[in-house]
């Protein structure tokens, strides 16, 4: 049934929801990606998708920045829609000075700077769905796609005020930052739903290269066709 943040009727979403951040990529997984896509709900501007994909069901959703708004639709979507699987598909700044701009990376762990998790009482550590892990392998493989799979932090701060976290996490390897994983990996498993993250590195943190607007697009792309293959490739592994 709608809630305070999604309009969508019963059934309007599919198992599976892809969610980047950006209603604007939200709308362009759907016109780029799905065949027959309809758009489901747009309240407050958060566009949700419901289509096919190599002839699967799929969705996408936005989630908009942050933990706090990442929450709100993970939460509303599995309880309300039925949701089994959340898959996000973002972008990262990368902190691993051996990654490359354009590099696709899977947190396969998580760590943050939030007490979301511990308020929530979440299980540690923060981590994906195995068989999610799995479905993105077997797609990536496939396409001989290369994933880079590791540790990710999320953060509650985007603009932070020195070099200090940076320069603690690339000394403990941590890939990459970004600023919603940690929520949705949280509260899937709380709600009883998969859930994996999948991220572009578009802006490198310690070179400090960065993809410009049209180079982002055309890269991302990659990431977000096999965030579909991974979709499709984990909804028949349930069934």
């Amino acid at each position: 049934m709608p809630t305070p943040h999604i309009s969508a009727p019963d059934g309007a979403f599919a198992e599976t929801v892809l969610m980047p951040g950006d209603p604007l990529r939200a709308a362009h997984i759907a016109e780029r990606f799905f065949d027959d896509a309809e758009q489901v709900t747009n309240v407050r501007g958060m566009a949700g998708f419901t289509g096919t994909f190599d002839g699967e069901p799929i969705s996408v959703m936005a989630s908009g920045m942050g933990m706090p708004s990442a929450a709100i639709y993970v939460t509303e979507l599995v309880r309300e829609y039925g949701v089994k699987r959340i898959i996000r598909v973002g972008t990262c700044g990368a902190y691993a000075p051996s990654l490359a701009l354009r590099t696709i990376v899977a947190a396969t762990d998580v760590v943050t700077n939030s007490n979301m998790p511990a308020l929530l009482g979440a299980p540690t550590p923060i981590a994906p769905t195995p068989a999610l892990v799995e479905a993105l392998h077997d797609a990536a493989s496939a396409r001989s796609i290369d994933v880079v799979t590791g540790t990710v932090f999320t953060s509650d701060i985007f603009y932070e005020p020195t070099d200090e976290a940076r320069e603690r996490h690339t000394a403990a390897g941590v890939l990459a930052v970004e600023m919603e994983a940690a929520a949705i990996y949280s509260v899937a498993a709380l709600e009883g739903a998969e859930a994996l993250a999948m991220f572009t590195i578009t802006d490198h943190l310690v070179t400090h290269e960065h993809l410009s607007a049209d180079e982002r697009q055309l890269t991302v792309d990659e990431m977000l066709e096999l965030g579909c293959h991974t979709a499709v490739a984990a909804q028949r592994a349930a069934t």
